[in-house]
């Protein structure tokens, strides 16, 4: 019989498979993995994101996962940017790439891209970038003018996206402030192939497990599939997970969720496009509707948010000075004496993770 639990069990249960509650992971690549997919097109903020979430964790570690190779920055899901486990690219890009393709046919059109540029784009970049050569983004866009292919607008970053689907180059180290390209067969050995099935009922196992309680309407919309792909996804391991039921909604998730309660309020300062809120079709359970529109900042995308016990309560912005970072709170609401203790205790552990002390502004 499926439980009952109440939406703040559900939020608690999401803060513990979240790992923003209860034990760290032991690494940046155990985090990318566990998740099976990280959303990271803002690199700082995605670097926050696994830093929260990883015992010890600084942006130095992180980034230092990303030059050895254990996890892979590129377009993976939704064609949006993604961390990934190097062992997962491939089996991802299999799965994800060609729904991609489709969606983006249209703009790819309008930009007047066709399957003859990207392969004169493809054998270009493989040329300039063979020996473990790296090129920073403006340093490829000259490869490909110089082969003749416009960059102009939006069709450079539309090319790159869709040579790194196409399994041909992915996003490597930064050098200064500036991501690189390198040729994925160089970067990433390759692994065992997975058939479709395998593939499907990983990613839904990842989803649920990391993401949970969450329902098939939200691992659809993450993981961008055809409804029938995830719905076989999900069957294909809905026996190895625990089904709850709130507001007549099934939710799954790795364990069942139990009526667990926090005993003091938590605060955390999430960066945009964190898995917590980002992740879910349905949001309604983190973001009062009264906050929406202030959370919004376009597309519907969360603003950075202020958590307190796991509801948006505001959202914040971040200034580097030379000796310190200073962080900006816009609050939606009062706040407690207790929550502004544990909203102080936020700002500290992200200055331990740039390495610089925190200074926490007045509230706006």
């Amino acid at each position: 019989m499926s439980a009952q639990p109440s939406q703040l069990s559900l939020i608690l249960h999401r803060l513990h498979t979240h790992h923003l509650l209860g034990p760290k992971l032991t690494s940046s690549a155990d985090a990318v993995s566990y998740y099976g997919a990280v959303q990271a097109q803002d690199l700082l903020a995605s670097l926050w994101a696994l830093g929260q979430r990883v015992e010890g964790a600084t942006e130095a570690t992180v980034e230092r996962a990303i030059a050895e190779r254990r996890i892979v920055r590129t377009w993976t899901l939704r064609g949006t940017i993604h961390f990934v486990a190097a062992g997962d690219l491939r089996w991802m890009l299999n799965l994800s790439a060609e729904r991609t393709f489709r969606s983006a046919a249209r703009r790819h059109r309008e930009l007047g891209l066709d399957d003859a540029t990207f392969a004169r784009s493809g054998e270009a970049l493989v040329g300039a970038l063979q020996g473990g050569r790296r090129l920073e983004r403006h340093a490829a866009y000259g490869v490909l003018e110089a082969a003749g292919i416009s960059t102009a607008g939006q069709r450079g970053i539309h090319i790159l996206g869709r040579l790194a689907l196409q399994g041909l180059i992915v996003i490597g180290p930064r050098e200064g402030k500036q991501p690189t390209f390198v040729l994925l067969d160089e970067w990433v050995p390759a692994g065992r192939e997975w058939t479709r099935d395998e593939a499907l009922a990983e990613l839904a196992r990842r989803y649920f497990s990391s993401h949970g309680p969450a329902t098939l309407v939200d691992f659809t919309w993450w993981s961008g599939l055809v409804a029938a792909e995830a719905r076989a996804g999900l069957e294909a391991v809905k026996d190895k997970l625990a089904q709850n039921e709130i507001a007549g909604q099934v939710y799954w998730s790795d364990s069942p969720t139990a009526a667990l309660a926090a005993t003091a309020p938590i605060a955390h300062l999430l960066p945009i496009y964190d898995e917590y809120t980002v992740a879910y079709k349905d949001r309604s359970a983190v973001l009062a509707p009264e906050y929406a529109a202030r959370s919004d900042a376009g597309n519907g995308i969360f603003r950075a948010p202020i958590l307190i016990e796991g509801r948006v309560v505001g959202t914040w912005t971040r200034k580097l000075k030379r000796n310190a970072v200073v962080i900006s709170p816009n609050l939606f609401r009062g706040m407690t004496g207790d929550e502004e203790k544990a909203l102080a205790v936020a700002a500290e552990q992200y200055g331990v993770f740039l390495g610089l002390p925190a200074e926490l502004a007045r509230a706006s």
